[in-house]
């Protein structure tokens, strides 16, 4: 990958596995900081999740984001 992808996605890939319910993630650790999800909307979470993606993604990831300003 060596920074062609981000590792935050704004969708699920088909037949993705999911391990986690999003109300049971509290926090999300990445290089460019950390996520605090627990109690937010689903557009604050995403702000969020965002926030910490590498700077060379964060455009790209708005975009799909429901309702993200």
């Amino acid at each position: 990958m060596n920074g062609t992808i981000s590792r935050i996605q704004p969708t699920l890939t088909p037949a993705a596995i999911v391990t986690t319910h999003k109300n049971v993630v509290d926090k999300v650790v990445m290089g460019y900081g950390v996520a605090e999800l627990r109690g937010r909307t689903i557009r604050q979470r995403a702000a969020a999740l965002i926030a910490i993606a590498a700077p060379a993604f964060r455009d790209e990831l708005r975009e799909p984001a429901p309702g993200y300003p």
